[in-house]
């Protein structure tokens, strides 16, 4: 799976004045809150597979090593296929209906064949300019190949709607379009860092480094009320997806965890790992997705590419949810 956003807002003056992404999923960090530098993992969990997957499409660099392909969610358009956001705009703060369509530029058709991936044909998430709202939705596709799904954005600004998906015959894209939401707008900074997110009386600790160029390990641990979660449940076939965006363009990471539910090796918590490769060095926005006791909640980090994550920190409270929880099935 793959996911694209792209904005069609107020044209590009809102897209350069918001820097980020407005974001909750139901519950967060300091806001409320799925790899690839375009593509996604199946490989049974292992981190091998996680790692093939991110490096997939990479070429050579001038110095014999190797260069990572661009990440994903920076286009509208890639590989023969475009986002046809249908719904560029939208008014803040009530629930609207958000159409799109992904369209085979060789044909101008829309697709309606998709590969599964992670229990849906196509992902979408939703997430503001300035990182502090995050959705991860799953819309409805008719018979004719549009996608619809309703949203309810809390504030105006501009936002990037990434789909993730895998067309039948063809390989996982991330495509991106902007989307507008119209009303007052006071732009929002991207919460400082931290490496513990507090969520409906769960704690979630992030430990690792995210890397420039480099494959490494990001592990989360979950608590509540103080003790440690060891009977996790699987969402969309695994024990936690990860989404990261990088702050200024909102380039997009989707990476999968190092083992899956009934592999027979890994345990449903307390702790989730993930292998990622962060395209360049800067601040990103980490959202978990995790679902405990029936219910799916998102836990939201910032961090910067480049050092080792501190775990030593103050915890990020996550306010209440605005609108949904964040998640659409």
């Amino acid at each position: 799976m793959n996911t694209g956003l792209r904005i069609t807002v107020f044209a590009a003056a809102l897209a350069a004045t918001f820097g980020a992404a407005y974001g909750v999923g139901g519950a967060v960090s300091p806001i409320s809150p799925e790899p690839k530098s375009g593509t996604h993992s199946e490989g049974k969990g292992h981190a091998a597979a996680v790692h093939k997957e991110q490096t997939a499409g990479h070429h050579e660099a001038k110095d014999g090593g190797h260069e990572a392909a661009p990440p994903g969610g920076l286009e509208i358009s890639a590989d023969g296929y475009t986002l046809d956001l249908k719904t560029p705009r939208l008014e803040a703060g009530e629930k609207t209906g958000l159409r799109f369509a992904v369209v085979q530029d060789r044909t101008g058709r829309k697709v309606t064949a998709y590969q599964r991936e992670h229990g849906k044909d196509l992902h979408l998430i939703v997430a503001s300019r300035d990182l502090t709202v995050y959705r991860h939705l799953h819309p409805v596709r008719a018979a004719d190949g549009t996608w619809s799904t309703p949203v309810d954005l809390p504030r105006a600004g501009a936002y990037r709607v990434f789909a993730d998906f895998k067309p039948k015959g063809g390989e996982a894209l991330t495509l991106g379009a902007d989307l507008a939401a119209s009303g007052p707008y006071e732009p929002g900074e991207l919460p400082e860092h931290n490496t513990t997110a507090k969520v409906d009386g769960y704690e979630v600790k992030l430990r690792g480094a995210l890397t420039p160029g480099k494959a490494g390990e990001l592990r989360l641990t979950v608590a509540k009320d103080g003790e440690p979660v060891r009977n996790l449940q699987p969402y969309l076939g695994a024990y936690g997806h990860l989404v990261a965006l990088r702050s200024g363009d909102l380039a997009y990471l989707h990476v999968h965890p190092n083992g899956e539910p009934g592999d027979g090796k890994t345990k449903p918590g307390p702790e989730v790992s993930f292998t990622a490769t962060a395209p360049s060095a800067g601040a990103y926005r980490l959202f978990l997705d995790f679902q405990h006791e029936g219910k799916v909640r998102t836990a939201a980090f910032t961090v910067h590419a480049g050092g080792a994550v501190d775990v030593a920190e103050k915890p990020s409270q996550a306010r209440p949810a605005e609108g949904e929880t964040g998640h659409a099935h």
